[in-house]
C-alpha cells in the first residue's frame, strides 16, 4: 500500500502571499537569537535535522493546483544552516532550495530563521526557533533544558490544533465591518539597487521605554505606534504636497490573544491606527491619545471576529471557489496594488515581551525580529523585547532614512538611550 501523505490547504492569510510574490517583494520575515557563545555550525545543523520533522507545515513544499495552492510534506535534504548574508529576507523561489520555504543562518553568536509567510506568522516561527535553540543547547551538553512554552517536544506528534486554519474556525460573525478605503500618505525616496534591504536596529532598555510610555498614560505598543505616526507626520510636513493625506500604520494583531487556538500557522489580522493632518496640526500627546482610544475601540474579540469573517466569506463564496487560480492571482494582485497597499503609510509589528524557559535564559542575550522588503517604497518596523532589552528594527529599500531618524530622535528626547546597529553606512549627520 502506498504511504499516505498529508497535505495542507493554505490558511486564509497564506493564500495572499504567494500571489503577491515578485522578484523585489519577498513575504519573508526573520527571527534571530543572540547566544552568549559562538555558534557551532555542525551542532546547529544537527539541531535543525532533529527539529524540523516536528513541524510538518514548515518542513513542506508549495504546490500549485488548478484552483488553490497547497503545502505537501518535503522529504528532500535540508534545510541547511548557512553563513549569514548582508541583505536578509531575500525572495524565496518556490522551486529552489530543495523547495523549502524556510532558511537558517549563523554569524558569530547569532542564529537566524527566515520563513515565508505562507507557512505561518511570527508566533509559529518563534516556536520553531525556540525548539531549535533547545535542541542545540542539549547537543552542547546542557541536559537541563526543558520543554514548555514555545519549546515543543521533538519526539511527540504535533497536536492537530497546531495545524488548523483557525480563521475558518472562528470566522462566524453575523456582520462584516467596512475596510478603510482612503489613500494614505506614502513615503517617497531613492530606490536601492536590487536586492538591497537597509536595516537599522535601535537597541534600548525596556524599562526606559515603559517609563516613557507611562508618562503619556499609554502602553508600550500605543506609545511606539504614536512615535512612528509622529515621524511619518513630520516627514510629510517637510515635503511639498498639493494636499496632505491621512497617515496610517498597518499593524498585525495576534488573534491567539482573543481566541483559544494552538495553531502554528497564520492567525493574525490587521488594524490601522492613524491620524489625519488635514484636520490640523497634532501634538505628540494628541497622537498618543488618538492611538490609545483607537486600540481600546478596535482591539477586542467582537470586532476582530467580524474582521476575519469578511475575508473568510470572500474565500468560501461558491463562485470564488471555482475560478481558476491564475484568475484569482490576477484579481488579488490588482486589489492589493491599487487598494490594500495604499491603506497604510508604514507597517509595524510588535512581538511583545518574549518569555523563554528559565533553563534556557542563561544562554541567551537577546532576540531580534526583521520584516522583509516592503511591497512599496515605505519602511517596515518590527519590535521585540527580552528581559530589559528591547529591539526596534526598521527595514526599507530606499536610501533616505528620514522616518527612522525622526523616530529614534523622539525616543531620545523622551529620555530613552538608544544604541544603533545597521547593515549600511550611516553618515555622521544622520546619527542620533
Amino acid at each position: 500500500m502506498p504511504e499516505h501523505r498529508e497535505w495542507y490547504k493554505l490558511d486564509l492569510s497564506a493564500i495572499v502571499y504567494p500571489t503577491l510574490q515578485r522578484r523585489d517583494f519577498s513575504s519573508v520575515y526573520r527571527l534571530s537569537v543572540l547566544m552568549k557563545e559562538e555558534v557551532d555550525p555542525d551542532l546547529l545543523q544537527q539541531a535543525i535535522d532533529q527539529t524540523m520533522p516536528r513541524f510538518p507545515t514548515y518542513k513542506a513544499a508549495m504546490r500549485r493546483g488548478l484552483f488553490w495552492r497547497y503545502l505537501e510534506p518535503n522529504d528532500r535534504p535540508g534545510p541547511f544552516a548557512e553563513p549569514d548574508v548582508k541583505n536578509p529576507c531575500q525572495p524565496m523561489n518556490f522551486i529552489k532550495n530543495n523547495r523549502y520555504l524556510i532558511r537558517f543562518y549563523y554569524y558569530h553568536n547569532r542564529i537566524s530563521l527566515e520563513a515565508h509567510h505562507s507557512l505561518g506568522d511570527g508566533t509559529g516561527g518563534m516556536c520553531v526557533l525556540h525548539t531549535l535553540i533547545a535542541e542545540y543547547l542539549r547537543l552542547q551538553g546542557h541536559t537541563e533544558i526543558q520543554n514548555g512554552g514555545f519549546v515543543m517536544d521533538v519526539n511527540e506528534k504535533p497536536d492537530p490544533g497546531e495545524l488548523e486554519d483557525a480563521y475558518m474556525k472562528y470566522a462566524n460573525s453575523k456582520i462584516c465591518p467596512p475596510r478603510p478605503g482612503e489613500k494614505t500618505y506614502r513615503v517617497r525616496g531613492t530606490k536601492e539597487p536590487f536586492y538591497t534591504l537597509n536595516i537599522i536596529d535601535g537597541i534600548m532598555s525596556t524599562s526606559e521605554v515603559i517609563k516613557a510610555a507611562k508618562s503619556y498614560n499609554a502602553s508600550i505598543t500605543e506609545y511606539l505606534n504614536a512615535v512612528l505616526l509622529y515621524a511619518l507626520v513630520k516627514k510629510q510636513s517637510k515635503e511639498w504636497h498639493v494636499r496632505l493625506k491621512p497617515v496610517r500604520i498597518a499593524m498585525p494583531v495576534n488573534l491567539r490573544r482573543f481566541f483559544p487556538s494552538k495553531t502554528l500557522r497564520n492567525f493574525i489580522t490587521m488594524i490601522y491606527p492613524g491620524v489625519d493632518p488635514r484636520l490640523g496640526e497634532y501634538t505628540f500627546e494628541e497622537i498618543v491619545t488618538q492611538v490609545h482610544h483607537y486600540m481600546r475601540y478596535y482591539v477586542n474579540e467582537k470586532f476582530l471576529r467580524a474582521d476575519i469573517t469578511t475575508n473568510a466569506r470572500t474565500q468560501s463564496h461558491p463562485l470564488i471557489r471555482i475560478v481558476p487560480l491564475f484568475l484569482k492571482d490576477f484579481v488579488v494582485r490588482q486589489f492589493y496594488t491599487k487598494v490594500q497597499d495604499r491603506n497604510s503609510s508604514a507597517g509595524l509589528t510588535n512581538m511583545g515581551a518574549l518569555q523563554v524557559n528559565e533553563s534556557m535564559r542563561p544562554y541567551i542575550e537577546r532576540f531580534d525580529i526583521c520584516m522583509g522588503q516592503p511591497f512599496s517604497s515605505r519602511t517596515n518596523c518590527a519590535i521585540i523585547s527580552f528581559g530589559d532589552v528591547l529591539t526596534i528594527n526598521f527595514a526599507s529599500s530606499i536610501v533616505e532614512a528620514d522616518v527612522e531618524r525622526y523616530f529614534f530622535r523622539k525616543l531620545v528626547k523622551d529620555g530613552i538611550h538608544v544604541k544603533i546597529e545597521s547593515n549600511r553606512e550611516i553618515p555622521d549627520e544622520e546619527m542620533i
